[in-house]
């Protein structure tokens, strides 16, 4: 039996859990046999926590949450289950009780900031013309193109959605830093892992997709986590 906790990946805003499908795999050849997607509706934050919180309540045996962009709102808000032993973020917010992840940015607007546009139905989207640029500068213009095509547009007032008791005041956390992220400002990903007091913060010169563009690095501080949790 496997002494490595099941890990939870929990996506963010404009994609879903296919965002993973490098770090998937690469987590499997590191040993982790216990691997889940969250697929969130992205309609509310308390409704994607519930969905989180039902994945991990499906899970015997210790859990590791793993958020990407809003991703970390939800492991936020969701990672208060008893067997969630640790949090990662990887270039994702981390908000405070009564934060949102809209009030974070606008602290500290991002580069693409002007980029998101509301449909008549009020979801938020990121411009095809402009995603390649402000999502994913580090991959292909290709895997830009497939990302924006099938992005997953938030209702807009999950922007405004606030953590209600943060998880990470609790459990202990892990932070990838995106020094080049034009979708959450780098500044107030620093902000976030220092507030926290992340066991471990790593920066990586890499975009928001970090999880695409750097799958490698992103699963050396999972198995970090992994292995501070059990002792290895």
């Amino acid at each position: 039996m496997s002494d490595k906790p099941a890990i939870v990946l929990v996506h963010g805003f404009w994609g879903g859990a296919a965002h993973w499908s490098r770090v998937i795999p690469e987590l499997h050849r590191r040993g982790f046999g216990d691997l889940h997607a969250v697929e969130n509706p992205l309609t509310s934050l308390a409704d994607d926590a519930e969905r989180t919180r039902k994945m991990v309540r499906q899970i015997d045996g210790p859990v590791l949450l793993v958020g990407h962009s809003y991703g970390g709102a939800v492991i936020t808000e969701a990672g208060d289950l008893p067997n969630v032993t640790g949090l990662v973020y990887v270039a994702a917010f981390a908000p405070d009780a009564g934060e949102s992840p809209g009030a974070l940015s606008e602290q500290h607007p991002p580069a693409a900031f002007p980029n998101i546009a509301p449909d008549s139905d009020g979801y938020l989207w990121l411009r095809q013309d402009k995603f390649h640029e402000s999502f994913a500068q580090d991959l292909t213009a290709e895997e830009a193109l497939v990302m924006a095509v099938t992005q997953k547009a938030p209702l807009g007032s999950t922007f405004g959605d606030a953590v209600t008791a943060p998880a990470w005041k609790k459990k202990p956390s892990w932070y990838q830093v995106s020094t080049e992220d034009r979708m959450i400002h780098p500044d107030n990903e620093r902000m976030m892992a220092e507030r926290m007091g992340a066991r471990k913060t790593i920066e990586l010169a890499a975009s928001h997709a970090s999880l695409a563009s750097r799958p490698g690095e992103v699963c050396e501080l999972i198995e970090a986590a992994a292995g501070d949790l059990t002792g290895r």
